[in-house]
């Protein structure tokens, strides 16, 4: 697997207005991709050969060729699809207005939402899977994401500075990516709303020593 994630997004920007074909085409990747996140969560990564995936997207290995070039371009394509989405899902988390445990429990909970979305933890499995062969590049996805963490941290603080800020932000990644994590390795969903609760009492206890 010499040239895993060896680049970044393999999407193209439309230049033109799609026709039929590249309509079908998008769907077609589109189901390729989807498929191979239910494999990776319901079979786990060792199950992603290129046979299995073309088995269970009902398309041919020629198909797949076409649209990623080979496996690693589909476990690529799975990986921006799945911090794509986590990206946007947090990018998306309004901080209400109220107490400090009112906008703790909202972050908290959004950002477990996006953490435990199949796609966020398909990319999450492989991306653990082949950290000896990782290149570089996707550090600009961690780069992303704890910028985005600490955004919440400043508006979950604002009396705080800096490093009080990123302390919130690494405190909630560090918990909502341990609790995916666990979920990783099961099929199952798993109930952690005490686990949630706690780190809301934990947050909003050191909110309210601060203010």
């Amino acid at each position: 697997m010499t040239a895993l994630l060896a680049g970044g997004a393999r999407r193209a920007v439309p230049t033109r207005r799609a026709t039929k074909g590249q309509t079908r085409g998008d769907r077609t990747r589109q189901l390729i991709i989807d498929e191979t996140i239910r494999c990776v969560r319901e079979e786990g990564f060792a199950a992603v050969s290129a046979s299995h995936i073309a088995e269970r997207a009902g398309v041919t290995w020629g198909v797949i060729q076409y649209h990623f070039g080979d496996r690693e371009g589909v476990l690529v394509a799975v990986v921006d699809y799945g911090y794509d989405s986590l990206r946007e899902a947090i990018e998306a988390v309004e901080v209400p207005s109220g107490s400090p445990r009112d906008r703790v429990d909202a972050v908290v909970h959004s950002g477990w939402r996006a953490f435990s979305n199949p796609a966020s933890l398909a990319a999450f499995e492989i991306l653990v899977a082949t950290r000896a062969e990782r290149e570089p590049w996707f550090e600009t996805h961690l780069a992303d994401l704890a910028d985005q963490l600490t955004r919440l941290g400043r508006a979950l603080d604002p009396v705080g500075r800096g490093r009080q800020r990123q302390t919130i932000g690494n405190l909630l990644w560090a918990t909502l990516r341990g609790l995916a994590l666990a979920q990783m390795v099961v099929s199952e969903p798993m109930d952690f709303s005490y686990e949630l609760r706690a780190l809301v009492d934990l947050l909003t206890l050191y909110l309210d020593s601060r203010e």
